[in-house]
């Protein structure tokens, strides 16, 4: 068992202030942005639409925070009164990634086409609480490394045009979920912070930084208008230590909620690989030690062309990224080498939870596949610690004695 898996990944120690700031969650999920964000901070709404997730919140934060149903429902009386500090808004990514075929975020006015296309009632409150004079101190978006190219540019474009465009100095970064626990789970986080705030100059680089700055960042940024960049930040953001959990380190000795494959699932499996994947299984097998890899189901062209499902298995200590069990092939498996020996099975909601850096604490849904949407759909836990710590708390506590940096 891992116990207070989140307070002991770097980055995650308790947070001790006399203040506490105040946030909203939309599409809060399980609340993995409220454990993020921690003890320093105190929610005062939240919001899903999904009976599930919802239930899931209540088990673990109460019932008296989220309101269930559709954002585009919420109108400003549902909101708080005072102006929050902090508005995160992890909207649905589904078009904004390869299994979404990157639909995008749709038109402002015309959101049936697409589930990302909720961003824009999400918007309109925010519009709405700035014109009734208690805008968010701060926002944070969440969303996957597909936003940075849907549409060709144009929903990055749109998401950055609405934040500038509504007073907030931003920027985007990307942080994929390996610097803190072993998953690779990339995302693309925008960073605004309102135009009568001051920020900390040693928040802000003067150029994009390769860590949090990728290429596919550094051009969706030259392709917005002039207007638009007047605004963009680049954020500097301390680097996390070395990780120290490995894959490992989050299995569960006794699985609960799965079963080990039979022999001849697992023999399945294998004869969906590729000879490349097949080679490193081989490999595993010969080093005599006992390795585990995880496994995905894909779609791949064959020699020929033809689209087949093909089995890929990493052995590098880090999961690959979690999703929603939409399908069989969703779901991550395990596989356990040693020696001639090889066994399969899914891998466990607890163990899904883990990687996202949730505590052992954390109350799951009962049905599997339930336990394992609320993880694949949620945000890693110790990277919002990390920007909370390292960018949000640092702008937003306006600390005396450093250099500020000016609203333009």
């Amino acid at each position: 068992m891992i116990s207070g898996l989140v307070a002991k990944l770097d980055g995650f120690e308790s947070v001790a202030s006399e203040m506490r700031y105040t946030f909203m969650e939309f599409f809060a999920g399980g609340g993995m942005a409220r454990a993020g964000l921690g003890a320093a901070w105190r929610c005062l709404f939240a919001n899903d639409f999904n009976d599930m997730k919802v239930s899931t919140y209540e088990a673990n934060w109460g019932a008296g925070d989220i309101w269930n149903g559709d954002v585009a429902k919420l109108t400003l009386a549902d909101l708080p009164t005072e102006t929050v500090d902090l508005a995160w808004a992890s909207f649905p990514c589904q078009d904004l990634s390869l299994a979404g075929e990157y639909r995008g975020l749709g038109r402002e006015l015309d959101r049936a086409s697409t589930r990302s296309g909720t961003f824009w009632p999400f918007w309109k409150l925010m519009k709405g609480l700035a014109q009734s004079s208690r805008p968010p101190r701060a926002i944070v978006l969440e969303n996957v490394y597909g936003c940075l190219t849907s549409h060709g540019g144009r929903d990055f474009a749109a998401i950055s045009a609405a934040l500038s465009e509504s007073n907030y100095r931003f920027g985007a970064v990307v942080v994929n979920a390996s610097h803190f626990v072993p998953q690779s789970r990339p995302r693309v986080f925008f960073i605004a912070i309102g135009g009568n705030e001051t920020i900390p100059v040693d928040l802000v680089a003067e150029e994009p930084q390769p860590q949090w700055h990728p290429q596919a960042l550094v051009a969706a940024y030259e392709g917005l208008d002039s207007k638009t960049k007047k605004n963009w930040l680049w954020w500097a953001i301390p680097e996390p230590g070395r990780r120290e959990l490995a894959f490992e380190d989050v299995l569960e000795e006794t699985p609960a909620g799965v079963a080990w494959h039979a022999p001849e699932h697992t023999k399945y499996l294998l004869s969906l690989m590729s000879p490349l994947h097949k080679k490193k299984v081989a490999d595993a097998m010969s080093s005599g030690r006992r390795i585990v890899g995880t496994v995905y189901r894909r779609t791949r062209p064959d020699e020929n062309g033809r689209k087949v499902q093909r089995a890929e298995v990493r052995f590098d200590q880090t999961a690959g990224c979690l999703r929603t069990p939409a399908g069989g092939s969703s779901r991550q498996t395990l596989l356990i080498v040693k020696g001639k020996t090889i066994r399969s099975r899914l891998l466990s909601p607890r163990e899904a939870a883990r990687l996202m850096g949730l505590d052992d604490d954390y109350r799951l849904p009962a049905r599997y596949n339930d336990a394992y949407h609320v993880c694949g759909d949620g945000v890693c836990v110790p990277v919002v610690r990390h920007l909370a710590q390292k960018v949000l708390e640092p702008a937003l506590g306006q600390k005396s004695g450093k250099a500020l940096l000016a609203a333009e």
